[in-house]
């Protein structure tokens, strides 16, 4: 009896586990939408991008939020939060970030 419990106890489990992955979308996640760092356009952007020229324009039109990092490799603080469907102009910074 004890056995047959364990055995359904672990067949439920691998059930739940397939179901919540086939359910769950991948943790790859990219922004929708265009970024725009000086002219250089980034559809559906992910991860770090430079800013290698300055004055720097920032353009985020995406649905998540773009960081401005006062570093290389999105690296030092953030200098800014660019919002969707705004725009930051710098001086200073060296990379952006999007989640």
């Amino acid at each position: 009896m004890m056995r047959r419990r364990r055995m359904a106890m672990a067949l439920g489990a691998l059930a739940a586990a397939a179901t919540l992955a086939l359910a769950v979308p991948g943790s790859a996640y990219a922004a929708q939408g265009v970024l725009i760092v000086n002219g250089s356009e980034y559809v559906d952007p992910s991860g770090c991008y430079p800013i290698d020229r300055y004055p720097s324009s920032v353009a985020n039109h995406t649905d998540a939020i773009a960081e401005v990092h006062s570093g290389p490799d999105c690296t030092g603080q953030v200098e800014w939060l660019v919002y969707p469907g705004e725009a930051y102009y710098t001086e200073t910074a060296q990379s952006v970030f999007v989640l």
